[in-house]
C-alpha cells in the first residue's frame, strides 16, 4: 500500500504561482511513477505531469507545458508540482497519484491516490 498526502493548494490570481507537495509513505519503490492530475467541476480527470523517484524522465500535459515543473525529493519521499503563470483554466482539484505499472497519462494506470487539494485561480 502507498499513502499519498497533498498540500499547498489555495487561491491565487491569474499570473501567480503555487507549489503543491505530495508526501508518499508505505511501499514506495524507485521505479514507481508519480503523477499529478486535476479535475474541474463537470470535467474528466486530466493528466498534468509525471516523474519517477529516480527522476529519469518528466512528462507534462499540453496545457501546462512551459508553465509547470515537477520535481522529487527522494530523501523526503515528496513530489512537488511548481505551477507558474497560472490561469483560471487551471482551477480544479489537484490529485497526486502513484503507478506501479509504468508511464501513463491515463488515470486508470494509477492505483494510489491522494485526497486532493483545491487550486483556484481568480481572473
Amino acid at each position: 500500500q502507498v499513502q499519498l498526502l497533498e498540500s499547498g493548494g489555495g487561491l491565487v490570481q491569474t499570473g501567480g504561482s503555487l507549489r503543491l507537495a505530495c508526501a508518499a509513505s508505505g511501499r514506495t519503490f524507485i521505479s514507481d511513477v508519480m503523477g499529478w492530475f486535476r479535475q474541474a467541476p463537470g470535467k474528466e480527470r486530466e493528466f498534468v505531469a509525471s516523474t519517477s523517484w529516480s527522476g529519469s524522465n518528466f512528462y507534462f500535459g499540453d496545457s501546462v507545458k512551459g508553465r509547470f515543473t515537477i520535481a522529487r525529493d527522494s530523501a523526503k519521499s515528496t513530489v512537488y508540482l511548481q505551477m507558474n503563470n497560472l490561469k483560471p483554466d487551471d482551477t480544479g482539484v489537484y490529485y497526486c497519484a502513484a503507478s506501479k505499472i509504468g508511464w501513463s497519462t491515463s488515470p486508470a494506470a494509477y492505483s494510489y491516490w491522494g485526497q486532493g487539494t483545491q487550486v483556484t485561480v481568480s481572473p
